[in-house]
C-alpha cells in the first residue's frame, strides 16, 4: 500500500483509480456510506432519465384536467401526484445528501433525449453540488433514415449545449457501436468533453417461446466483457484528449491492472460491486497496489498507457492482425480444416 496510487481524472483529485460506476449500489446513501469506507476513489450515481421526467409530467398534467376540455366539477379534488417534481427532486436530493455524507467526488449521471433536457437538469445537479457529470448516451438507432454522420452530430450537439450550461467536467458515457470510433472520441474531446466512458452496456432484448413475446434481460457482467473496452481504451490513449474510464467487465484486480495498463485513467466496476457487496473495492485497490510492488512500478501513472497501441513491440495485435492470428491458433490448436 505504499505505492503511490493517487490519479487526477477530469481534474478530480482521486485516492486511487478505483471508481463504483453507476448502479443500484450508489442509488442508496447507506451503500455509498459503505462504498466509501471500502475505499471507493470516487462514485457515479445511477441516471437520472430524461423519459422518466416526460412520462411523470405527462402524467400530472392529466391527472389536473389540464388542456382537457371538462368542466371544472371533473377536476380531481384530492392532492395531486407531483410526479415529475419528485422525479428530478429526489435525483437532486441524492446529489446534496451524497455530497454531505462523502469526502469523495460524487459524479451525476443523465441520460437525456433532448437538448433543453440534458442542460436543464445538468444546471440542476451541478447546483445541486455535482463535482462532475456524465451524460449517459443510451441510444439505439432504429429509424432508417438516421445516418452514422446524423447521429454522432446530434450526440455532440447534445454535449455542446450542456457544455455551454455548466462548468463543471463532463464525462460522457458511450456504447462500442460507432462506425469511426477514434474519430468521435477525438470530436468529443474538441466539444470541450473532459472523459469518456468506454463502454455502455446496451441490454438486450430475449424472445420467450412460450408467451411469444419480446422479454427484457439483465445480466451482470463477468470478465470476459473486459476484452471490448480494453481493445479500445488502448487504441485511443495517448492520441485523444479526454481521460479515458473503463467500465464493464472490471471483476478482480488482475482487470485492474490490465486497463490501467492499457491507458484507463480511471477503472469503474458495478456488476462485481453487485455481487460481491460494496467491499469489494477493498479488494480491487489492495491487488493493484500489490501488483505495483510486485512489478517494481513506482506509480500508477508510470504504468498507465504502458501497454496502448503506441507502446507496445506489436501494435497490430490491437486491430486486424490480431483477428487472422486468433483464427490461424484457433486451426491449430482444434486442428481445424478451414
Amino acid at each position: 500500500m505504499s505505492r503511490y496510487l493517487a490519479t487526477q481524472y477530469m481534474g478530480l483529485e482521486l485516492h486511487h483509480p478505483i471508481i463504483a460506476s453507476a448502479g443500484p449500489l450508489t442509488g442508496r446513501i447507506e451503500t455509498l456510506r459503505e462504498l466509501e469506507a471500502a475505499g471507493a476513489a470516487a462514485v457515479v450515481l445511477p441516471s437520472l432519465f430524461e423519459e422518466d421526467v416526460e412520462r411523470d409530467t405527462a402524467l400530472l398534467l392529466s391527472a389536473s384536467g389540464i388542456g382537457a376540455l371538462v368542466h371544472a366539477e371533473s377536476v380531481p379534488q384530492s392532492p395531486l401526484p407531483a410526479f415529475s417534481i419528485d422525479t428530478v427532486s429526489k435525483y437532486l436530493s441524492l446529489v446534496m445528501t451524497a455530497k454531505e455524507a462523502l469526502t469523495i467526488p460524487v459524479i451525476a449521471s443523465l441520460n437525456g433525449t433532448t437538448a433543453s433536457g440534458w442542460t436543464r437538469h445538468a444546471a440542476q445537479v451541478a447546483d445541486a453540488g455535482a463535482d462532475a457529470i456524465e451524460l449517459n448516451v443510451y441510444r439505439v438507432i432504429a429509424d432508417f433514415h438516421d445516418t452514422a454522420q446524423s447521429v454522432e452530430d446530434s450526440i455532440l450537439t447534445l454535449v455542446e449545449a450542456v457544455r455551454l450550461q455548466v462548468s463543471v467536467p463532463i464525462a460522457v458515457k458511450i456504447g462500442p457501436f460507432f462506425t469511426a470510433l477514434p474519430a468521435f472520441v477525438r470530436r468529443l474531446g474538441q466539444a470541450g468533453v473532459n472523459g469518456v466512458t468506454l463502454f455502455n452496456r446496451f441490454y438486450q432484448p430475449d424472445l420467450d417461446l412460450e408467451e411469444l413475446s419480446v422479454r427484457a434481460s439483465l445480466d451482470l457482467s463477468t470478465s470476459n466483457d473486459l476484452r471490448l473496452p480494453l481493445r479500445w481504451v488502448a487504441l485511443l490513449a495517448g492520441n485523444v484528449q479526454p481521460d479515458l474510464a473503463l467500465s464493464g467487465g472490471v471483476h478482480n484486480p488482475t482487470d485492474a491492472v490490465k486497463a490501467i495498463l492499457a491507458g484507463a485513467t480511471v477503472v469503474g466496476s458495478t456488476s462485481a460491486l453487485l455481487r460481491s457487496g460494496p467491499a469489494h473495492i477493498t479488494t480491487l485497490r489492495d491487488g493493484l497496489a500489490e501488483w505495483l510492488l510486485n512489478h517494481d512500478y513506482e506509480s500508477v501513472a508510470q504504468m498507465r498507457g504502458s501497454m496502448s497501441v503506441g507502446n507496445v513491440p506489436d501494435p497490430d495485435a490491437y486491430e486486424r492482425a490480431n483477428y487472422l492470428r486468433v483464427i490461424q491458433e484457433a486451426t491449430s490448436r482444434f486442428d481445424l480444416r478451414v
